[in-house]
């Protein structure tokens, strides 16, 4: 039987667009590739500029995530400039970043991921006395009576690994509309101390610029234990529910892993040192959890064999550059494939919890016995809000006590001029994965400028040694036993978090016919 072939694009509507095409046969995909098809070529704005300009350049590379390039640009600048932040102006970066992650992680699981593990119309058959869920229950059928259930649908039709018991369905929606009170929470939190979100205005190299009051440090820490509250009583335990459950058998056969290479830039220090790392730095390599190997910046480079862009094969990011070449033999994408040591690598939420290996994954992982892949990337999630939540009270305690000393800083102002010449690199662990900014400052000005982001690495193309990104990896096995309705290519895809997928064709080689699919919320 001829393979078929499925093309799903774009992937995402928020962080640009990305194409994957995948061919099944027997059941199961046996090929696939991942296209960027949009091509920004951000880092180019910023050469030639300031280079105090960047961090707020690169942050419109996403109204999401804009925050954390702020971040990752104002570190490569602190190297480049040679400031030292002050333990308060660090303390305050933490938190601007923590609360854009407790925005994040529950964002990706109930609204862009949730319709691919839910049967979502066994709510109609809800039987309980909770007026609460009842509420939930005649909101949704109003809907459904009135032909206006988005972003509940369209969806793919519920397959066997479904959660399709009433009451859970029921409560599962109750909390996504409780994690949209949430998120906005998670954004007024981060503003507090950003002066704006999206796209904050007070990361800049050597610290911050906001001296906040006390009353707005209480008013942070009041919401943050309602965070902490949400994530540990409301998100781990659906994320619990539907991995444990239903999902189990997937879960268990590590549907969607790849190559089993995970890296973590660590960061985020919360001690006046800067030693104590809530993300530890590290490589694990083949799928091997007894040996950590320690991360080197100097082991990356970039591929772009297959990527529009001229460049020599294997430069470093601070030598790479991006300029297109659309006549570029065997090239399909915009997107570049970063490698580590000349292996590809898999970042993100799961990639720091097997560096880290904490104790309350990874007694989930070998209760029930679950293999890396899909659904331990939405269990990683879970886990590490909590660890961030629970570390963000610490730094919130920190800084209140920082506040209270007549030497407290939160800006370099020794290093706020410009040098003649230097150059940096801000790596940092963000919602996605690993994110690097590089720059180079020569007569005042930015030379070059590259950004690393998590992506990147997960959405990387086949390199010249013929060797698979993660998400191309993670695809080859997945089983679709029916071609029209084929959930679980989604569900591996946006385990990675790639935000969300729009429309999908399925094409037939044989008959050339498409069928056309709205996939996503």
């Amino acid at each position: 039987m001829s393979a078929q072939k499925i093309v799903i694009d774009p992937i995402t509507r928020i962080e640009g667009h990305l194409k994957i095409e995948v061919e099944i046969e027997n059941g199961v995909v046996s090929n696939s590739r991942v296209i960027g098809t949009m091509y920004r070529g951000l880092e180019n704005l910023v050469v030639g500029r300031d280079p105090r300009d960047a961090s707020y350049v690169t942050e419109r590379a996403c109204g999401v995530c804009s925050t954390v390039h702020g971040l990752a640009s104002a570190l490569a600048l602190d190297a480049a400039f040679g400031a030292e932040v002050p333990y308060g102006g660090r303390l305050i970066r933490n938190l601007i970043y923590g609360a854009t992650l407790l925005h994040d992680h529950p964002l990706h699981f109930y609204h862009l991921s949730a319709l691919d593990y839910l049967d979502v119309m066994a709510i109609a058959q809800y039987k309980g006395n909770d007026a609460g869920l009842n509420g939930v229950k005649d909101k949704i059928l109003k809907l459904v009576a009135a032909n206006d259930t988005a972003p509940l649908t369209p969806r793919y039709n519920p397959d066997q690994y479904c959660v399709n018991d009433p009451e859970l369905v029921t409560l599962a929606v109750a909390h996504y509309l409780k994690a949209l009170e949430m998120q906005a929470k998670a954004k007024k939190m981060s503003a507090i101390f950003a002066g704006k979100q999206p796209h904050q205005s007070s990361i800049v190299v050597g610290g911050v610029t906001i001296l906040p009051t006390l009353e707005q440090v209480f008013q942070y820490r009041s919401m943050l234990m309602e965070q902490i509250a949400f994530v540990e009583n409301v998100y781990l335990q659906d994320v619990l529910t539907f991995g444990t459950g239903p999902l189990l058998p997937l879960a268990q056969a590590g549907v969607g892993g790849s190559h089993g290479n995970y890296m973590s830039y660590g960061g985020f220090a919360g001690d006046a040192e800067g030693k104590d790392l809530l993300f530890t730095p590290g490589i694990v390599l083949d799928n091997n959890l007894a040996t950590v190997h320690p991360f080197s910046i100097d082991k990356i480079t970039e591929d772009i064999t297959h990527a529009w862009y001229k460049s020599d094969k294997g430069r470093t990011p601070y030598e790479e550059d991006t300029v297109i070449d659309l006549d570029k033999k065997d090239a399909y994408t915009y997107v570049k494939a970063p490698r580590y040591e000349g292996k590809p690598m898999e970042v993100g939420p799961l990639a720091r919890m097997l560096v880290m290996q904490p104790k309350v994954l990874m007694d989930v992982i070998t209760k029930y016995n679950i293999k890396p892949g899909a659904v331990a990337r939405h269990a990683a999630r879970a886990v590490e809000t909590i660890l961030m939540a629970k570390k963000m009270l610490e730094w919130v305690d920190s800084l209140i006590a920082e506040m209270g000393k007549p030497n407290f800083k939160i800006h370099d102002t020794d290093h706020w001029e410009i040098p003649k010449s230097g150059q940096g690199a801000g790596l940092i662990e963000v919602a996605r994965g690993s994110l690097g900014h590089w720059i180079k400052v020569e007569d005042h000005k930015t030379a070059n400028y590259q950004m690393v982001v998590p992506s990147t690495w997960n959405f990387s193309p086949t390199d010249g040694n013929g060797v698979l990104g993660p998400v191309d990896k993670s695809m080859i096995g997945v089983p679709v036993p029916d071609p029209d309705n084929p959930i679980n290519v989604v569900r591996v895809i946006r385990s990675y978090d790639p935000c969300l997928a729009c429309a999908i064709h399925l094409i037939d080689p044989q008959s050339n016919e498409i069928k056309k699919y709205q996939i996503g919320f």
